[in-house]
């Protein structure tokens, strides 16, 4: 038996990293798992790997046009949401002098209208008890020179965690923060690469450094991800869980 059997879950952003780890483990605790991402290809890859209890719903979070047709369909199919992953996400290095307004736009556009606006679709098909999770990100949390608008994106996304939990305590929704640290995912890779070479750390180290000694693996923030989406954390709600291996508290 499951941790999750017979529910629905939403993940986006979930073609690769993080959260194609969380509808992974979703999806082998018996839930059926909505993915999204706006590459079809790479989308239609990850489904694969997390199996029949998987569905593609290609889109793009900041397109409310998309958010509209995605949530029709799982009004179709489901009828209902019981856990909500608000994952979709990106980063650009940019230090102050240099951040342009391109990149500015599709830093806060993703992360943060799109973030609001799928939780705030999503409200009509949530079920009492239902968990919704915003992934912010340790950058919020130690200064990272070059990171200042990501960084300031995923601060936000902690703060509406707080307000929201506050909104829904009512309807008996539970609504946290799941922030991880260094952890090795392509997209983790990609921004690491825009660092200039000699502030750049490689593939294989932390990044930063983690009382640890090492990068985390999707897959440990996805068991953080399944014990705040099951009955495990019922009287969990506005929290914050770092999955960082200690790189903000020690």
């Amino acid at each position: 038996m499951g941790q999750l059997d017979g529910k629905s879950a939403l993940v986006t952003g979930a073609s690769s990293g993080i959260g194609l780890a969380i509808a992974r483990r979703f999806a082998a605790e018996g839930a059926t798992v909505y993915l999204t991402g706006r590459r079809e290809a790479e989308l239609d890859t990850a489904v694969a790997q997390v199996g029949a209890r998987g569905i593609a719903l290609r889109g793009d979070v900041s397109d409310l046009g998309d958010l509209d047709r995605l949530f029709a369909e799982i009004a179709d199919r489901s009828g209902h949401l019981d856990v909500v992953v608000a994952n979709a996400g990106v980063g650009d290095y940019g230090p102050l002098g240099a951040i342009t307004e391109e990149e500015y736009d599709r830093t806060t556009t993703i992360n943060l209208k799109g973030t609001v606006f799928t939780v705030q679709q999503a409200l009509p098909l949530l079920t009492a008890g239902a968990s919704v999770l915003l992934l912010s990100s340790s950058a919020a949390l130690r200064a990272t020179p070059g990171l200042g608008v990501y960084a300031a994106t995923k601060a936000a996304i902690r703060s509406l965690a707080r307000t929201w939990a506050a909104e829904l305590a009512d309807r008996g929704i539970r609504v946290n923060a799941l922030t991880p640290g260094p952890v090795a995912t392509p997209g983790g890779d990609e921004l690491r690469a825009a660092f200039p070479h000699g502030d750049r750390p490689t593939a294989g180290e932390p990044a930063p450094p983690t009382p640890l000694g090492r990068t985390g693996r999707p897959d440990e923030v996805a068991a953080t991800a399944l014990y705040l989406a099951g009955d495990q954390s019922t009287f969990t709600t506005g929290a914050e869980l770092l999955v960082d291996g200690g790189a903000a508290q020690l």
